[in-house]
């Protein structure tokens, strides 16, 4: 099968395509033919190591761990192992592998049942494969850890990107009055899936505008922690789900240390993939209540250059590799 490979920590550049052999799944495991996969910050992460937290948390110390990268997929089932009792042949999944052995920027793939679920039946595979860990990262940052409620004000940071177009949704599902900052290019993408208000963080910086909200969810986060906390209300929270190494560093260092003081609550959501909440976001998605957002697909060989675009920060919503 074709695979892209990578051997050392660095630029996307140095991944290769390569023929490779084809996976046989254990007995506890899925084969699944692969008909897409996506882009996210954790593989652009993963692969260049710009966060040295990345050599300790699964990422490998002198290399990368996993010899194929990638996360989220969209397949079809090709054959399970005996141990396996919620799929069989032929079922459409999609999932999120970080957490097991990655290798989606290929043709097949083994995984775990509790790393998939049934594909939403309105997305084609390219569409679901946008879906997985993006959506999840939204849901529990702010369902688990931002503990959000009908009526709240809510405002993400970073609402055109792929974490972030999925939190401006889910937050509205939940019954929030939603205010997204985005640059102004990406101002209609963030109008378009529901945002109540938006802001160019080019003309304005929402941490010194004086207004407070009660849960602030950082999909990029680049403004010093205590900026956020001063834009909390009362009992607010700041949830951060990714940004710049240095900020990430400060909201896991400080975070714990800020939320001691007073009852303003600062984290840092780590997602976890799962069967059930993948069925929620499914349920969501066939209800027409969100819809990915995808910026540019690429084929399997050009996947070097859609790597180095969404870490260039260019991408509005997701980025698909079509295999």
């Amino acid at each position: 099968m074709k695979a892209i490979i990578t051997s050392k920590y660095g630029p996307p550049e140095i991944l290769r395509l390569e023929e490779v052999e084809k996976p046989v799944p254990q007995d506890d495991e899925i084969l699944i033919k692969i008909h897409a996969a996506s882009l996210n910050a954790f593989d652009w992460h993963l692969q260049t190591a710009d966060i040295f937290l990345v050599r300790f948390m699964g990422g490998g110390f002198t290399k990368p761990k996993n010899k194929i990268p990638g996360a989220d997929i969209a397949g079809t089932i090709e054959a399970v192992g005996v141990n396996v009792k919620l799929f069989k042949p032929g079922d459409e999944i999609y999932g999120d592998l970080g957490s097991y052995n990655c290798g989606g920027f290929a043709e097949y793939v083994c995984a775990r049942e509790t790393m998939i679920a049934r594909k939403p039946s309105n997305l084609s595979f390219e569409d679901a494969s946008a879906v997985p860990m993006a959506a999840i990262t939204a849901l529990q940052g702010l369902r688990d850890y931002g503990q959000i409620k009908p009526g709240q004000k809510v405002l993400i940071n970073g609402a055109s990107g792929g974490v972030g177009t999925y939190a401006v949704q889910i937050a509205k599902v939940f019954g929030a009055e939603v205010t997204a900052v985005c640059s102004t290019a990406k101002m209609e993408i963030a109008r378009s899936i529901g945002s109540d208000r938006v802001i160019d963080y080019t003309r304005e910086d929402f941490t010194k505008s004086g207004l407070s909200y009660d849960l602030i969810f950082a999909a990029n986060g680049y403004h010093p922690i205590l900026n956020y906390k001063r834009s909390l209300g009362p009992g607010g929270r700041y949830v951060m789900a990714g940004g710049k190494a240095s900020h990430m560093f400060e909201a896991l260092v400080l975070g714990p240390f800020v939320s001691m003081t007073g009852n303003r609550k600062m984290g840092v959501v780590s997602a976890s993939i799962n069967t059930k909440d993948l069925d929620y976001i499914r349920e969501l998605i066939e209800a027409g209540r969100i819809k990915p957002v995808i910026d540019k697909r690429f084929p399997l060989e050009k996947l070097p250059e859609a790597l180095r675009y969404l870490g260039d920060g260019h991408a509005a919503g997701k980025v698909v590799i079509n295999i």
